[in-house]
């Protein structure tokens, strides 16, 4: 079975889009919960919030839905 390492298929249209959002406060909400932070990074399977001084990497599956602040 051959193993593809790019895991952008998962939600392209969301990577896209928050790609756009590097630097804006937001909410994410997730499948346990909601984070409030700055997004500071977008990668093809997850997205990394900044809170306070604690990184967040949320993986886009478990994403429910975004809100810019």
């Amino acid at each position: 079975m051959h193993h593809n390492d790019n895991h952008e298929y998962v939600e392209p249209y969301l990577v896209q889009t928050m790609k756009t959002m590097i630097g804006t406060k937001m909410v994410i909400e997730t499948s346990r919960g909601s984070v409030r932070g700055t997004l500071t990074d977008v990668k093809p399977d997850h997205v990394v919030l900044q809170a306070s001084k604690t990184s967040f990497f949320i993986r886009l599956q478990e994403i429910v839905w975004v809100m810019p602040l």
